[in-house]
């Protein structure tokens, strides 16, 4: 094997954009939305959603900037350690190899429960395992061949979910009749119970797992150091990415909050699903479960991606041991990738347990994850910036630059404050908070020991050479 700089620029702007999109619509849409509409109502889940929207654009327009002026594999931690500290770099590292090896779990458990659709007497963990070994095929190839094979896994899920929009909104106005026979519902529906049933604060409450949905977009700042042309490629995805996710998020919960039936809000059947049965497409509940599969698996593979590239940049800047760093002569980084695949494991505990409540926990622990990444992205471009303009440089040298400056990145991580308290006054997902924050200090612990460990034997070096 070689060691680190191996990794190769193969991936073009249209690799980026479903790679970001492969990673971000999982089960985050197609399931838990149904746990959001049910704890904030239809209009309250709508606004939610379209929050989130104008977070993750906040952050990705802060990404841009970074990832433009420095192109890195595992870029995060990277512009963290330099604008923040080394402290948070490492510690936003192993947070983000958490969001992805976690979400691992939530992807691989939810796809069994949708094979057991189709196969109810095979237990859930069986599936589990059979996909996470297919997922870690295909990322043991060359990258080339696995974005290839994401770019069509997208393809798929982003197609058949301008159908859900385009086949939803001619139900709800009454192009097609609903099966039951009722007249079309328009948008009476969204008042039922009222606009907030369970009050407006629970729309920050839901905002974790709103987040987890949007979660993914950054990828594009993870590939950024295997982009061809990143100066081009880069910009070109962030825009294309955020304006197909606001369509395609926002649309697809507006159908979702009209049609979804009062009884049809949960995560052990997904709400997609429920909508179509409502329609009454023939086996369209049945192709709909597949197309979900085929997503979730998709979100898989990119979130195996994108852990195994972040535990390599930690072992390439020697944060932990060198072994990770090694890639194999096809630029695949298969120890960090076997490494990040105990994911994996959490898939069959979680379904073995209690698949259902397990995966709104495993969601909500990889909710918490991500958003406090984008908030060190949106303090390390403000502190990149500031120093930039210090150095004597100009905003115009910059090839892409953040809009609206300094507005943007506090904005950003002001909302992603916002929404980490929100989840305190949840007890589903206040299970977050339990895990997540002595995660944070373990990580600043560790690397503050192991740093000062590496100093002394540095120092150890001439004293020994002197005697």
């Amino acid at each position: 094997m070689k060691t680190s700089g191996a990794f190769r620029r193969k991936m073009e702007s249209r690799h980026l954009i479903m790679l970001s999109l492969g990673g971000v619509i999982g089960t985050g849409l197609f399931l838990s939305t149904g746990y959001t509409l049910e704890q904030a109502g239809r209009v309250g889940t709508i606004l939610s959603y379209l929050i989130g929207a104008v977070v993750v654009y906040l952050v990705m327009l802060s990404l841009g900037e970074l990832a433009v002026h420095m192109p890195e594999t595992g870029s995060f931690h990277k512009y963290a350690t330099k604008y923040i500290g080394p402290g948070t770099g490492y510690t936003v590292a192993w947070l983000y190899w958490l969001t992805w090896t976690v979400a691992l779990g939530s992807e691989f458990t939810a796809a069994g429960i949708l094979m057991q659709r189709w196969f109810p007497s095979i237990p859930v963990w069986v599936f589990s395992a059979l996909f996470a070994a297919m997922i870690l095929g295909i990322n043991v190839l060359k990258v080339r061949v696995f974005a290839e094979v994401e770019f069509w896994f997208s393809a798929i899920k982003v197609v058949t979910i301008i159908a859900f929009i385009l086949l939803g909104a001619g139900a709800i106005v009454g192009f097609i009749p609903l099966q039951d026979g009722s007249p079309a519902p328009f948008f009476s529906s969204l008042t039922e119970g009222g606009l907030f049933p369970n009050g407006a604060f629970v729309i920050f409450m839901t905002m974790l797992a709103v987040n987890f949905a949007y979660s993914g977009t950054e990828l594009i700042g993870v590939a950024a150091g295997e982009a061809v042309d990143p100066k081009r490629t880069i910009p070109l995805a962030i825009r294309t990415t955020i304006l197909r996710l606001v369509l395609f998020f926002v649309g697809t919960i507006i159908v979702l909050a009209v049609l979804l039936p009062t009884d049809g809000k949960g995560v052990l059947e997904s709400p997609f699903v429920a909508v179509f049965e409502r329609i009454g497409i023939p086996y369209a509940a049945d192709v709909m479960n597949f197309v979900i599969l085929t997503a979730i698996l998709s979100a898989a593979n990119s979130g195996l991606y994108a852990a195994s590239r972040m535990l390599w940049s930690l072992a390439n800047e020697r944060m932990i041991p060198r072994f990770f760093a090694q890639v194999t002569p096809t630029g695949v980084p298969l120890r960090a990738v076997l490494f990040s695949m105990l994911g994996g494991g959490l898939a069959l505990l979680s379904s073995i347990y209690a698949a259902g409540s397990v995966y709104i926990a495993l969601v909500s622990i990889s909710g918490l994850a991500v958003v406090v990444v984008w908030m060190s992205i949106s303090v390390a471009q403000y502190r990149f910036r500031k120093q930039f303009l210090r150095e004597g440089h100009t905003v115009d040298e910059l090839v892409y630059r953040t809009p609206l400056f300094p507005l943007v990145p506090i904005a950003a991580f002001v909302v992603c404050l916002i929404s980490l308290i929100g989840i305190g006054f949840d007890p589903t997902q206040r299970i977050a908070l339990y895990c997540g924050i002595p995660f944070i200090v373990i990580c600043y612990v560790v690397h503050a020991f192991t740093n000062s460990s590496q100093k002394r034997s540095v120092e150890d070096v001439p004293n020994q050479k002197s005697s």
